[in-house]
């Protein structure tokens, strides 16, 4: 792996840290996000992420969601604007990505009673906290391999109530249609759906009961 993508997954990226921002309009309103050498996609939120926030299902009744390997933030903070009386958790390995989805909390949200951050790898920061979520969201890391996200799909029904759904984003070129097979064999009585395709990306919508 290159040296500019290796840190993103790294708890202390080893880079030299200089601070960008960056403004999207993400569901119809106007974002401002502050970013930072180290993270991923620090220059402009990377069109998968942006098409899993156009796309994603979001419950319209006040829900426990948990946006899984936040980056600098903006699926968690579209979240908790988008249903403020959420609940809305925030966990990322990198340190750097963890300070920016603060700082993008102060600046994009009036209320942030509701959302709680954590540090750390996966479910591991929360893990002895009995948490289920309505919804998980996320666009995982398929760079690093996809042996470890297919792992993670076994772990994800375990934090999950039962009406909550996974929803990720994975392009077609990086295994979307080996993933759908997969998420179909493995788990053969959970509903999965494919709630958008757009621009060579699929997003998921997983686990939800029939």
């Amino acid at each position: 792996m290159n040296n500019r993508n290796e840190h993103y997954s790294s708890e202390f990226p080893n880079v030299k840290v200089k601070i960008h921002t960056i403004s999207e309009s993400l569901r119809r309103h106007l974002y401002i996000f502050k970013t930072v050498t180290g993270v991923f996609s620090f220059r402009k939120i990377d069109l998968g992420t942006k098409i899993l926030i156009e796309h994603m299902v979001i419950p319209g009744e006040p829900s426990v969601l948990l946006d899984l390997g936040c980056g600098y933030g903006p699926i968690g903070v579209v979240l908790s604007y988008e249903s403020p009386e959420s609940l809305v958790f925030l966990i990322d390995i990198n340190k750097h990505a963890i300070w920016c989805t603060k700082e993008n909390i102060k600046i994009n949200l009036r209320n942030n009673r509701n959302i709680r951050i954590f540090s750390g790898n996966y479910f591991e920061p929360i893990k002895a906290k009995n948490l289920k979520f309505n919804g998980i969201f996320m666009n995982p890391p398929l760079r690093q391999g996809r042996k470890e996200f297919l792992t993670l799909l076994h772990i994800i029904p375990n934090f999950l109530e039962s009406n909550g759904s996974f929803q990720f984003v994975i392009k077609k070129k990086m295994g979307a249609p080996f993933v759908l097979n997969y998420l179909k064999k493995e788990f053969p009585s959970k509903k999965v759906d494919i709630i958008c395709k757009r621009s060579g990306y699929w997003v998921f919508r997983c686990f939800q009961e029939e």
